[in-house]
Protein backbone atom coordinates (compact mmCIF):
# COMPACT_ATOMS: atom_id res chain seq x y z
CA UNK A 1 0.00 0.00 0.00
CA UNK A 2 1.54 3.45 -0.93
CA UNK A 3 0.58 6.61 1.05
CA UNK A 4 1.25 8.85 -2.08
CA UNK A 5 -1.94 10.57 -2.13
CA UNK A 6 -4.01 10.22 -5.77
CA UNK A 7 -4.50 12.59 -8.42
CA UNK A 8 -6.88 14.81 -7.58
CA UNK A 9 -9.72 15.34 -9.92
CA UNK A 10 -11.18 18.40 -11.27
CA UNK A 11 -14.62 20.09 -9.25
CA UNK A 12 -16.71 22.29 -10.84
CA UNK A 13 -15.63 26.00 -9.52
CA UNK A 14 -13.29 24.81 -7.94
CA UNK A 15 -9.32 24.07 -9.56
CA UNK A 16 -7.03 21.76 -8.43
CA UNK A 17 -3.87 23.62 -7.10
CA UNK A 18 -0.18 22.20 -8.19
CA UNK A 19 0.88 23.69 -4.83
CA UNK A 20 -1.50 21.72 -2.90
CA UNK A 21 -0.60 18.13 -5.22
CA UNK A 22 3.81 18.80 -4.25
CA UNK A 23 2.90 19.66 -0.90
CA UNK A 24 0.86 15.99 0.14
CA UNK A 25 3.69 14.46 -2.14
CA UNK A 26 6.39 15.85 0.49
CA UNK A 27 4.24 14.97 3.21
CA UNK A 28 4.08 11.13 2.12
CA UNK A 29 8.04 10.98 1.17
CA UNK A 30 8.69 12.93 4.80
CA UNK A 31 6.05 9.60 6.15
CA UNK A 32 8.15 7.33 4.14
CA UNK A 33 11.36 8.38 5.26
CA UNK A 34 10.42 8.47 8.78
CA UNK A 35 9.01 4.80 8.60
CA UNK A 36 12.48 3.41 6.73
CA UNK A 37 14.05 5.15 9.59
CA UNK A 38 12.29 3.39 12.05
CA UNK A 39 12.25 0.04 10.69
CA UNK A 40 15.62 0.05 10.11
CA UNK A 41 15.82 1.21 13.87
CA UNK A 42 13.79 -1.63 14.85
CA UNK A 43 15.82 -4.67 13.24
CA UNK A 44 16.88 -7.22 15.50
CA UNK A 45 20.06 -8.25 13.09
CA UNK A 46 23.75 -8.06 13.91
CA UNK A 47 26.85 -8.03 12.00
CA UNK A 48 28.46 -6.26 8.93
CA UNK A 49 25.66 -7.20 6.44
CA UNK A 50 23.36 -5.75 8.95
CA UNK A 51 25.06 -2.37 8.99
CA UNK A 52 25.42 -2.69 5.48
CA UNK A 53 21.65 -2.63 4.99
CA UNK A 54 20.84 -0.12 7.96
CA UNK A 55 23.59 2.34 5.77
CA UNK A 56 21.27 1.76 2.65
CA UNK A 57 18.03 2.43 4.26
CA UNK A 58 19.27 5.42 5.34
CA UNK A 59 20.36 6.65 2.12
CA UNK A 60 17.41 5.99 0.96
CA UNK A 61 15.27 7.68 3.62
CA UNK A 62 17.79 10.93 3.32
CA UNK A 63 16.39 10.81 -0.38
CA UNK A 64 13.25 11.02 0.66
CA UNK A 65 13.97 13.94 2.38
CA UNK A 66 15.84 15.48 -0.48
CA UNK A 67 13.54 15.36 -2.64
CA UNK A 68 10.09 16.71 0.26
CA UNK A 69 12.25 19.25 0.52
CA UNK A 70 12.54 20.43 -3.26
CA UNK A 71 8.74 19.22 -3.32
CA UNK A 72 8.00 21.53 -0.77
CA UNK A 73 10.13 24.76 -2.06
CA UNK A 74 8.53 24.14 -5.58
CA UNK A 75 5.46 24.87 -4.01
CA UNK A 76 6.52 27.80 -2.07
CA UNK A 77 7.53 29.68 -5.30
CA UNK A 78 4.03 28.53 -6.87
CA UNK A 79 2.62 30.36 -4.07
CA UNK A 80 5.24 33.24 -4.36
CA UNK A 81 3.36 36.38 -6.25
CA UNK A 82 4.49 36.63 -9.50
CA UNK A 83 6.35 39.89 -10.27
CA UNK A 84 5.45 41.76 -13.53
CA UNK A 85 8.41 42.21 -15.47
Amino acid sequence: MSAVPPPRTERPGRRCEPAEGLRAHAAALLRHAERLRAGAAALDWKGPQAEAFRWRIEALADRCTTAAAGLARSAERLDAPVRPR
